[in-house]
């Protein structure tokens, strides 16, 4: 936990909830063990949806779903939303899920690795939604500021690794300081890069709210 167990769970006892579609798949996702974002993180992103106003979103890492319709059902009619997957286990059940909310005009579900439909793409988008293999947020920004449009929101979930981001690379298990080296990596970048402005905050796993101030981006990383 990034905050502490009793501040959490005072946090999410007040939350109303996203209607019984979203609740059902949200408890459904729970039994099976799918990672979907955690209750304060849906706090956060209903907000930025509502100050932002996007009309074209991309979401890179779809999973069963929750998030792609949790933003359609915080946006205007006429928002349009672009997931991608690439675990085929997973995209059935998007799309079942799209179909059962009634969605499918609204969402589309690209397959395939991101990094590579990524560079199919010509936006602009007015918000992009990272969530996907942490390890790979670094490789997805130069495509995922290419794609944003100036003014534009990248919004990064999961960023801290239950803490670990801020441990000392010898405390972290052998099997995650890959993931742990290019998260730091990506979020160096974020806030040292001229062009973007980026807020760090710890809510749900961590969360990176970056605005693209201008076009022609040179990205920065860690020497």
């Amino acid at each position: 936990m990034i905050t502490d167990e009793r501040t959490a769970t005072y946090i999410n006892s007040l939350d109303m909830g996203n209607g019984a579609f979203l609740d059902a798949l949200e408890q459904e996702a729970s039994e099976q063990g799918i990672p979907i974002i955690r209750k304060d993180m849906q706090s956060f992103l209903k907000v930025l949806l509502a100050l932002g106003a996007p009309r074209q979103i991309l979401e890179v890492g779809t999973a069963v779903g929750f998030s792609a319709l949790l933003m359609a059902h915080n946006t205007a009619p006429d928002c349009r939303i672009t997931t991608i997957e690439k675990y085929e286990k997973r995209i059935p059940q998007a799309r079942a899920n799209f179909a059962a909310a009634g969605m499918e005009q609204r969402i589309t579900l690209l397959e395939g690795d991101a990094g590579e439909v990524m560079r199919g793409l010509s936006g602009p988008y007015d918000l992009i939604f990272m969530d996907a293999a942490k390890g790979q947020y670094i490789h997805f920004l130069p495509e995922a500021l290419r794609l944003l449009r100036v003014g534009g929101l990248l919004i990064s979930d999961n960023v801290l690794q239950d803490g670990d981001i801020i441990e000392s690379h010898y405390a972290v298990e052998r099997r995650n300081r890959t993931i742990y080296k290019r998260m730091r990596e990506y979020l160096y970048a974020l806030k040292h890069t001229d062009g973007l402005l980026t807020s760090i905050v710890a809510v749900g796993d961590g969360a990176a709210v970056t605005v693209k101030l201008r076009d022609g981006i040179q990205i920065v990383t860690e020497r």
